[in-house]
């Protein structure tokens, strides 16, 4: 039997960071697993993750904390010693984020730091930090947003940030191919987790809009772009590199204002996030 291969998927104890263990696990992957303060959530999907029998662990993680980074890292070589008896891990999913909205205009200097923080300045030290860890033939997913191919008012912020992880993503697979490593991004259109739940549970009419600028006719489900993860985290993708794969049902750039006159909501476009 085959060594199972290992991935650590950072945020995989909620949303599309859970969805993309489980069908790493589905695929038989082993599992490290982040979480930053929700512990129980973070158990259960490792009792999910174990019910596929497959192995797995969680650790606490704040990918905005480049301090923290460190620690991780002797707790990430703790825990590979301990469960499999190796030095290494194969996957790195880089997918943890948050949300923050505002228009140019009005974003603030810590509102912008936090975001930089998280899915740039995170992702590039945390990823430099593993790269001792990640082993040779391995793979680095990054997750991007379709936010990145158009424009829409209120994500100057998030999706600059997330257009500097393509370039990242870029220079990754240039200079970490002689040790066989592939980096890819996964860029996810508006998918149906608690990520975006606030909004859709607020304007009922966004995800019938959205369903009709999308050709599969409707907004995504997190089984959407799991797999796709696991795709590119197996051996049949092991010639895709440097790529950018958009799981977003072919939506098209639209513009979208809510029925409101709140000052927060004028803030409002095609909202086509994690």
């Amino acid at each position: 039997m085959s060594t199972p291969k290992i991935a650590l998927v950072t945020g995989g104890s909620r949303g599309l960071g859970r969805n993309s263990a489980l069908h790493l696990a589905q695929a038989g992957h082993d599992l490290i697993i982040t979480y930053r303060t929700q512990q129980a959530e973070a158990q259960a999907a490792v009792a999910e993750i174990e019910a596929l029998g497959r192995k797995a662990v969680a650790l606490p993680l704040d990918v905005g904390l480049v301090s923290s980074f460190p620690a991780f890292v002797a707790a990430v070589t703790e825990q590979l010693q301990q469960h499999w008896q190796r030095p290494s891990f194969d996957f790195l999913i880089n997918n943890a984020g948050i949300d923050a909205r505002s228009l140019f205009l009005e974003t603030t200097e810590e509102d912008f730091d936090n975001l930089l923080n998280v899915h740039f300045k995170g992702v590039y030290f945390l990823t430099q930090q593993l790269l001792p860890l990640l082993a040779d033939g391995g793979g680095i997913v990054n997750f991007s947003t379709g936010l990145a191919r158009f424009t829409t008012p209120g994500y100057a912020a998030y999706a600059s940030m997330k257009g500097a992880i393509e370039t990242l993503t870029k220079y990754m697979a240039k200079e970490l191919g002689g040790r066989g490593i592939r980096a890819n991004i996964v860029a996810p259109g508006i998918i149906k987790t608690d990520f975006t739940a606030p909004v859709r549970d607020a304007h009922p009419e966004l995800e019938q809009y959205m369903s009709s600028n999308t050709a599969l006719g409707r907004i995504g489900e997190p089984d959407d772009v799991g797999p796709v993860v696991a795709f590119l985290c197996s051996d049949a993708a092991r010639w895709v590199n440097a790529q950018r794969l958009e799981a977003s049902g072919a939506i098209r750039c639209s513009y979208f204002k809510f029925n409101t006159e709140s000052p927060a909501d004028l803030q409002s476009g095609l909202w086509c996030w994690r």
